[in-house]
């Protein structure tokens, strides 16, 4: 789908709306399943409470941080046009968690895109690896009309929480889709 190999939220905020919105694809294992089935934070089947005040309870966590943690996600199951997994696997995601740590050590730069904040190239660590950098852009592009998609699909996910959703919430959404185009 449309979420590239890994980005980083742009601030705290933006990284609980990122867990919140957090979806996976169906499984031949899951019964009646929708395509995509959201589980925010993954924590879904656990929390005891609604999950938009769920969400109030991170947001103000983070708020009381004087720096807070960078928060990123990855997507190591990307496909090809032809099906196949573009991300070579299990062995090579050190590379990515490489470039997470030196985001969070500030030794590289990070690129700005509708999801957050997504590598170059160069600040990988290719070494031993034949990973063209089309190949990388490949893995790390990002569909404009998908990616307004994911906010528009969003929406009646969002609808569920009524009055308790953070408005954050949906102030993120609604600067997905603005980034989006």
């Amino acid at each position: 789908k449309t979420f590239p190999l890994v980005y980083e939220a742009t601030d705290w905020r933006h990284g609980v709306y990122l867990a919140a919105t957090m979806g996976s694809e169906a499984t031949a294992a899951a019964d009646n399943q929708a395509a995509i089935r959201r589980d925010p934070m993954a924590m879904l089947p656990f929390c005891g409470y609604n999950m938009g005040d769920y969400w109030t309870h991170w947001l103000e966590f983070g708020a009381k941080l004087s720096h807070p943690p960078k928060i990123f996600r990855v997507n190591w199951f990307r496909k090809d046009e032809n099906g196949k997994f573009i991300w070579p696997g299990f062995g090579q995601n050190m590379r990515v968690m490489k470039w997470i740590l030196d985001r969070v050590n500030g030794a590289v730069d990070a690129a700005p895109s509708a999801f957050g904040l997504t590598p170059h190239y160069k600040d990988i660590t290719w070494q031993g690896l034949d990973f063209s950098e089309e190949t990388f852009n490949k893995v790390m592009s990002i569909d404009s009309g998908e990616a307004k998609a994911e906010g528009q699909d969003q929406k009646p996910f969002f609808d569920r929480f009524g009055d308790r959703l953070p408005p954050e919430m949906e102030a993120e959404r609604q600067a997905l889709l603005k980034r989006a185009g």
